[in-house]
């Protein structure tokens, strides 16, 4: 009571009652619509530099047209050098590259929300990536089954632990779930009404005895389970980073269920390419436990990574970050990412985000499939780097048309021809995207759903 629930919240389990003191236009999630529609309207610096560049080149041109008239007294000549002015071309064709590749990359499963998200991808030089829903699937599964009474099997385990959590809707019952339908020997228990214990777990009763599948401090200190028996095989389990969930039955713990989040079979091949695109450092945010964060930053060869870290504390360290003079990209995913998300220099969530996180991103993935970040990477470079040729060429093209026209080689029809035959030329390469990358096609994400293995019975935990 007295805590603040963010609009866009999603309630997964239990029920919450909520006080609205700020509504409509007020809302946390329509001030971000707000500043997410603003954003659409914003011009990236590249743009602003070329319209500053272009109004330059009008002043210029003038000048070089009044020197050519008190040189040669040829109108002619004068008509052919303002016939050559190239400041529209120079406005243009930066804009049309920018639409371009948001086009391109709407086609790629990215939306791009602006030019300057495009932009600040391109200067990134540290990714910072969250890590449920991101680097790994955000989905548990279950990889061993140990019980701890010889007349029950691992199987066993999983079937009655099922049997009672198919009414419930949180991930690991889910998990617990379809590891039984997965099973050579699926079957169900049937068992009394189960009793929901909000963020503790479930119970109920099966053959006379009750039986309780949770958290360890459900097991533990709600239900008076001894573990102590049991303490060197659960540190051991804990000290690999997985999750634990205990089943008691009559009153002992009848065995344990261990579930990890598994690792996008992409994750590090993207963490990879990314260093080939010129990212100097990747790290790794997360509110998950230090062990955890460690082996997956570990396996996916991360530069570094934070763990059991709160949402302003992400924020926070995106600060020190940017002090340090990082230029920084963040790809996120949750409702607790949306602070992280705004406070980088572009922010990019993931397909599966919370609608809040979607909306305080720059960039959204319209697939669930990590490889798009690399991929919006290499179209941001590309956009840059055609951008920058696109520049050249104007100004080199149209600097030689306006020498010629000034010398008198080109009458003003023949300067006109070239100019815009040129800014023609520049603008179709700015909307083909030259040089840009095709649409990489790298499948989704596949998510094996099968045990790793099943643990047998025995008498001697440790």
């Amino acid at each position: 009571r007295g805590d603040k629930a963010l609009s866009g919240t999603l309630v997964e389990e239990g029920r919450i009652r909520i006080y609205a003191e700020q509504v409509g236009r007020q809302a946390a999630a329509a001030r971000i619509a707000d500043l997410v529609e603003q954003s659409l309207t914003v011009k990236s610096e590249t743009q602003l530099e070329a319209s500053r560049l272009a109004d330059k080149t009008v002043p210029l041109v003038l000048a070089l047209a009044a020197a050519t008239w008190l040189i040669s007294r040829d109108s002619e000549r004068v008509a052919a050098v303002l016939q050559a002015d190239y400041s529209c071309a120079l406005k243009l064709a930066t804009p049309v590259a920018f639409k371009s590749a948001m086009y391109r990359a709407g086609h790629g499963n990215i939306l791009v929300k602006g030019a300057n998200a495009l932009e600040h991808l391109a200067k990134a030089d540290t990714f910072v990536f969250d890590k449920t829903g991101t680097l790994t699937s955000g989905a548990l599964q279950v990889t061993d089954s140990i019980a701890f009474n010889h007349d029950y099997s691992p199987e066993d385990l999983i079937n009655l632990a099922a049997s009672v959590e198919e009414h419930y809707f949180h991930p690991m019952a889910q998990a617990v779930v379809e590891a039984a339908h997965s099973l050579n020997r699926h079957q169900h228990f049937q068992h009394q009404e189960v009793e929901f214990v909000v963020a503790h777990g479930v119970a109920s009763v099966i053959d006379g005895q009750r039986i309780v599948v949770g958290s360890r401090h459900f097991i533990e200190d709600d239900e008076g389970i001894a573990l102590d028996e049991y303490k060197d095989v659960l540190d051991k389990i804990h000290a690999e980073g997985k999750t634990i969930l205990y089943i008691g039955f009559g009153g002992k713990l009848l065995g344990i269920l261990v579930l990890t989040d598994t690792v996008r079979p992409n994750s590090a091949a993207t963490v990879a390419r990314l260093r080939a695109l010129g990212v100097k450092r990747i790290l790794m945010l997360t509110g998950d436990h230090y062990d955890r964060a460690r082996l997956l930053a570990e396996e996916l060869g991360l530069d570094d990574f934070h763990a059991g870290l709160l949402p302003h504390e992400k924020a926070k360290i995106l600060e020190q970050l940017a002090a340090q003079g990082a230029n920084i990209a963040f790809v996120g995913d949750g409702v607790n990412d949306a602070p992280a998300l705004s406070g980088s220099h572009v922010g990019i969530a993931m397909h599966r985000g919370a609608d809040v996180a979607r909306l305080a991103a720059d960039i959204t993935l319209l697939e669930d499939n990590i490889a798009r970040v690399a991929d919006a990477r290499a179209l941001a470079l590309a956009t840059s780097k055609l951008i920058a040729s696109n520049f050249k060429l104007t100004v080199g093209l149209n600097t030689g048309i306006l020498s010629a026209a000034a010398f008198g080689w080109l009458n003003p029809v023949k300067a006109s021809m070239l100019h815009n035959g040129s800014t023609i030329a520049i603008l179709l390469r700015a909307l083909l995207g030259g040089g840009m990358p095709p649409k990489a096609k790298i499948p989704a994400n596949r998510t094996p759903r099968s045990l790793k293995r099943l643990t047998a019975p025995t008498q001697d935990p440790a």
